[in-house]
């Protein structure tokens, strides 16, 4: 059974390390962060970065963990308490719908907290639901990931969100 894994790479190899994967018909995903400038510069492009420094996601069964070590610029996996993380597959869906709705998204680290059911509604049409928003304010949407132990933050724009459920009180930043 395939399950979503951490691997840590060599500095600044992590789009190489997906490349290389994805030859080998390795599932895998590097979230691309789209950095944009507020300089006015129109014809200045947006520069695509890795948001998780020094990793590269891969979706593999326990049978595929040797062939990843073997790639170039693969340092080893995430590990915890002894074993490999095994990232869910609705955080990796949280960090797709999120890098492909906001730019400028910033990482915070963090202790993990269930907070309130959100809907995101802006930008791009969303059915999705993050149940694990840890904080609104104004514009800014935070999502944390639990298995990673990181916060993704951004700038949602205006009516950004709509609060879908009360599970515990929301945390105002």
């Amino acid at each position: 059974m395939k399950k979503w894994y951490a691997v840590y790479t060599k500095p600044n190899q992590e789009k190489k390390v997906s490349a290389l994967l994805s030859k080998k018909k390795i599932e895998n995903y590097c979230p691309l962060n789209k950095i944009v400038n507020d300089l006015k510069e129109e014809k200045k492009k947006p520069v695509l970065e890795p948001l998780f420094t020094n990793y590269v996601f891969v979706h593999i069964t326990e049978y595929d963990m040797a062939l990843v070590k073997q790639q170039s610029g693969v340092i080893n996996f995430v590990y915890w308490l002894g074993q490999p993380v095994n990232i869910k597959g609705m955080d990796m869906e949280y960090i797709q719908e999120f890098v492909d709705t906001y730019s400028n998204i910033s990482l915070e680290k963090t202790e993990v907290s269930m907070n309130n059911l959100v809907r995101i509604v802006s930008r791009k049409p969303s059915n999705e639901a993050f149940d694990n928003v840890i904080a609104l304010h104004a514009t800014q949407v935070k999502i944390t990931l639990p298995t990673l132990g990181y916060v993704l933050c951004a700038d949602a724009g205006e009516e950004a969100y709509e609060i879908v459920s009360y599970q515990s009180k929301l945390v105002k930043v």
